[in-house]
């Protein structure tokens, strides 16, 4: 199928606009170089998933109808965001556009989600030679379903391992604990700080223990935490969305003119 010819709209979460604008590019530049036709509206804003989480899903109205306003005409909307998305699919409501909201709802597609699902691309053209680490955000586990729940007798798979496999240089750590939560979980992470930052420990020391040198994920909510966490720690280990790795390449040195 040709995605040059359909519309791809970019749905970028506020806290990678205000804080992480390189994830928000290096989705755009990923989805271009797999052939996608991309559009990102510019009055978009927050989803409205904080009010939500929060308990107050009624003053997400505006929110809903401004979502629609600006992604409807699309033929998909695609995130670099597990939590957000899943908050879209499961909680898009606009008044008296029911049929409408449950139909650009089954449009929205986590990037990783979308890659694999939708443009089922066979290679990536990517470099990348470092030891990483994945966190499996919870949102994308068990919302989204990127990867199999270990607490199940099922078959595993990992839609994010797939892709950073084709990842040239890359070496994918193993961990003790593949799916342990970071601790974040939006606004938990404000009411439970203490909770959140042992969990947030915990993971990251997961990470250390096999020698990663970056950790990576889905979520760069999640990311947000286990960096903080591993900043106050005087860590050399990174963070880095999986987009910015799936976007990367080793650039060539281009030697200097001897004069």
């Amino acid at each position: 199928m040709n995605y040059s010819n359909l519309k791809i709209g970019l749905f970028i979460p506020c806290y990678v606009d205000q804080f992480y604008p390189q994830v928000g590019i290096a989705t755009l530049e990923l989805l271009e170089k797999l052939g996608c036709t991309v559009t990102f509206p510019l009055n978009q804003t927050c989803c409205g998933q904080p009010m939500a989480n929060s308990g107050f899903e009624h003053l997400t109205k505006d929110c809903d109808r401004l979502f629609y306003d600006q992604f409807a005409d699309c033929d998909y909307v695609v995130s670099p965001s597990g939590s957000c998305v899943l908050h879209i699919k499961e909680h898009l409501k606009v008044e008296n556009k029911a049929d409408e909201s449950k139909v650009l709802r089954k449009k929205v597609y986590e990037l990783v989600e979308f890659i694999t699902d939708i443009l089922k691309i066979d290679s990536i053209q990517a470099e990348f030679p470092f030891r990483v680490g994945l966190h499996q955000g919870c949102h994308g586990q068990r919302g989204l379903y990127l990867s199999q729940m270990s607490e199940l007798n099922a078959e595993p798979f990992s839609k994010p391992v797939t892709l950073l496999q084709k990842v040239k240089g890359l070496e994918l750590i193993d961990l003790d604990r593949t799916d342990e939560c970071c601790g974040f979980g939006g606004t938990f992470c404000v009411s439970e700080e203490a909770v959140s930052v042992k969990m947030g420990k915990d993971r990251v020391a997961d990470h250390i223990r096999h020698n990663a040198e970056y950790i990576t994920g889905s979520d760069m909510s999640c990311l947000m935490h286990l960096g903080g966490i591993l900043r106050r720690g005087n860590s050399n280990v990174q963070i880095k969305h999986i987009a910015e790795i799936l976007n990367s390449a080793i650039k060539k040195q281009i030697p200097e003119p001897i004069i």
